[in-house]
């Protein structure tokens, strides 16, 4: 007798035996589904008659001993291998179970098995090829088995079954199988893994079974995804490879959350493969940064945006590639983007930015920097969409005009920190109008670097039309002068801090004429390499105190000398913060006066680089402020033993002590050791040649407190010296 079985039919064993593992009927009065598989097995072997019973048994046999299916239940791996059993006959070429009897005539002819040919009655279209080889063949009289191997079928099959699997561990082994597996499970979706609940409840029947015979079993809680892993790759680690096992090892580990990507390997770099499977196994990603990619291009981002839709932070820094196309997708698939940077990319233009202002309305931190092809319109249309959102603005080496500012100036009512930089485009005009457009209400931190257009004029009404200024720094404008500093700091009534930086037309009246009319609020200022500081030659009149200045910053002004350095003194006696670095025109003759006018008492003081400062500062500043002081660096002048003696004996406070290039002995170290005051937890010593082994005793008594300690280029001490430091100051951390 002989039956016929098409298509359709054999479907309906295959979907049996698929969904007979994941699902479990409500009512008990409906014959369990696994049942049915069970009855699709025995339906299936008797449609293949006796081959088809061995090819079945024997598939369950090698299922059984594959590693990534240990903990499986007896009846989950008998439906695994009935699945593989049909698939075999279905990718081999097998269209129908076609009448005919039995499919071979001699089972035990080797060359016949799952070969096309007139003997049999399976009928092999011509349009179809033969897609994998038999893992079995019959020699003589014995059956024998070649190497177990799941690898025979295509990947349309493995990708059904992973996506079938109970949980994330088991998907995750299995991708650690091969880079092929890996590759199969990346591109599984979170939408696309079948739900595993009654799958669990069938193994919960299963182990409820196996507890009656004392074996006890764990079924794994279902995938978490919340994003709050963070993976890093750089250089050489960098691959498509190392994203497909982030995407697979992170789905059942709380989810990945931030993702940074720093270069790309040479060879095999990250490419659109890489991002698809971040994209489709990382659905919770917030963060993403890529720095230096030149293998992504538009369609990586594109997968980005399909599939992360909870995308908040994008940097992206030198990736050529990247057009507009990519900034369209995230807009329309990442609508809660609140932080977008992007350097260097040539290709973004207006477009982009446009469609971000669009479709972001929670848009809260802008930075773009040397990108091209952007100018007013992408800019204006940026500031206006969200006007009531950004808060945080950075616009550097960027071709737009007085416009922007303009725009900025008008529509920035919720920016707060604005910082503009290399804008060769922007006028004096543009400044005056953005300080003059009264929109900056909120602003309170504000930086200019190299911008030509910083004037006078229009400092002077940025110090108007920002109120609640509190921040200004001002770097490489040489076009400020005096009489512009003067007027913005009037203008300012809330500032804090003032930085200056290369602004060359400024001297010491403009930089006296701010400190005295800044606003009470006023509480740090910093001169840094201004060339226009010289020392005044003739005294300056009685000037009303800054009362509200705490922190001194002048480095690298060469003609700032002991006038200026007293006229301070007596100008700020409420400082606490004293850094003079890179001075060589002050001396102990200028700083006399700073110390003995400073009412409140220093507690940092860094005075490195000052080589004409020797041991009598150090003694009066130990005196007049070591109840005080806290931190002293006084790397490159010219300090003995005598001054840390004094330091030894009054710095009772003092935790961080820097005397670098000085002219100490090991008679130094010794003192310092010898205090019962002092409690310091950074020492540096570096490039002091008169400290020896000698030392080794204080320093070991000393590291009982000490955190760090620097002796590079100490050349009277031995490596072996340093050595038994190492052992002995295990928690302190020795530079050598």
């Amino acid at each position: 007798m002989s039956y016929t079985f098409k298509a359709p039919y054999s479907s309906w064993i295959l979907w049996i035996c698929i969904y007979g593992a994941s699902y479990e009927p409500l009512e008990s009065k409906v014959w369990p589904l696994r049942k049915y598989s069970w009855v699709s097995f025995h339906f299936l072997c008797f449609v293949r008659n006796d081959i088809g019973r061995d090819v079945v048994f024997e598939s369950f046999y090698m299922v059984k001993q594959l590693d990534f299916l240990a903990g499986f239940s007896y009846y989950r791996l008998l439906y695994f291998s009935v699945l593989i059993d049909v698939f075999l006959s279905w990718f081999s070429g097998t269209d129908d179970f076609c009448p005919g009897g039995s499919i071979y005539p001699n089972p035990k002819e080797s060359s016949l098995f799952l070969s096309p040919g007139r003997h049999v009655d399976v009928y092999f279209p011509s349009r179809k090829r033969s897609r994998i080889s038999a893992p079995f063949v019959f020699s003589g009289e014995r059956f024998e088995q070649k190497k177990p191997s799941i690898e025979v079928l295509p990947d349309e099959c493995l990708f059904e079954i992973f996506r079938r699997l109970p949980g994330g561990q088991e998907r995750s082994s299995c991708a650690c199988v091969s880079k092929r597996w890996l590759k199969i499970v990346s591109n599984i979706r979170s939408d696309e893994i079948s739900d595993n609940k009654t799958t669990q409840a069938l193994d919960l029947n299963y182990e409820s079974t196996d507890k009656k015979g004392g074996d006890v079993s764990e079924v794994e809680d279902e995938d978490v995804a919340g994003g709050y892993l963070s993976r890093s790759l750089e250089g050489k680690k960098a691959t498509d490879v190392r994203l497909a096992a982030i995407a697979v090892g992170t789905a059942g580990r709380g989810g990945l959350g931030k993702l940074f990507i720093r270069g790309s390997n040479s060879s095999r770099g990250v490419t659109t493969v890489g991002l698809r499977a971040i994209s489709r196994g990382c659905p919770s990603l917030r963060v993403l940064s890529l720095w230096n990619l030149a293998t992504v291009g538009d369609d990586g981002l594109c997968e980005i945006a399909e599939g992360c839709h909870q995308l908040q932070k994008l940097d992206l820094c030198h990736c050529p590639a990247i057009t507009n196309e990519s900034l369209l997708a995230l807009a329309k698939g990442c609508p809660d983007l609140t932080d977008l940077t992007i350097e260097g990319c040539a290709n973004i233009g207006n477009e982009g930015i446009q469609a971000i202002a669009r479709c972001c309305p929670n848009l809260k931190s802008v930075s773009i920097k040397d990108c091209p092809l952007l100018g007013d319109q992408g800019i204006a249309s940026l500031l206006t969409s969200t006007s009531y959102s950004l808060s945080k603005v950075k616009l550097q080496a960027l071709n737009i005009t007085d416009v922007s500012l303009a725009v900025i100036g008008h529509y920035g009512k919720a920016v707060t920190d604005l910082s503009l930089t290399s804008l060769p485009n922007v006028t004096e005009k543009g400044f005056w109008v953005m300080g003059n457009g009264h929109g900056l209400q909120k602003l309170k931190s504000f930086t200019v670097k190299a911008c030509c257009g910083v004037t006078d004029l229009g400092l002077e009404a940025i110090g108007k039309g920002c109120p609640n200024l509190k921040q200004f720094c001002l770097r490489k404008c040489a076009f400020l002068s005096d009489n512009g500093l003067v007027s913005f700091a009037k203008a300012a009534g809330s500032l804090e801090s003032l930085e200056l930086e290369e602004c060359h037309r400024v001297t010491q009246f403009g930089f006296f004429g701010s400190l005295i009319n800044c606003g009470a609020k006023f509480k740090a200022v910093s001169l840094v390499n201004c060339l226009g500081i010289k020392d005044l030659n003739v005294g300056l009149p009685p000037l009303p105190p800054c009362e509200s200045l705490r922190l001194l910053s002048i480095r690298n002004c060469p003609g700032f000398g002991d006038a200026s350095l007293a006229a301070l003194g007596k100008l700020c006696p409420q400082l606490q913060n004293v850094e003079l670095s890179g001075l060589h025109g002050i001396t102990d003759v200028g700083f006399f006066p700073l110390l003995e006018s400073c009412e409140a008492g220093l507690v940092k003081v860094n005075l490195s680089g000052c080589p004409n400062l020797g041991d009598k500062v150090v003694c009066k500043m130990a005196d007049l402020h070591g109840w005080t002081l806290e931190m002293l660096n006084l790397d490159g002048c010219k300090i003995s033993d005598a001054g840390l003696a004094a330091i030894a004996e009054n710095c009772q406070l003092l935790s961080d002590l820097d005397v670098s290039k000085c002219t100490i002995t090991d008679s130094g170290i010794a003192a310092l050791a010898r205090s019962n005051l002092i409690n310091l937890q950074i020492l540096s010593v570096s490039g002091c040649n008169l400290v020896s082994d000698k030392s080794l005793p204080s320093l070991g008594k000393l590291g009982q407190t000490l955190l760090g300690l620097n002796v590079q280029q100490c050349k009277a001490i031995s490596s072996g010296a340093v050595d038994l430091l190492v052992e002995q100051l295990w928690r302190c951390d020795i530079l050598f």
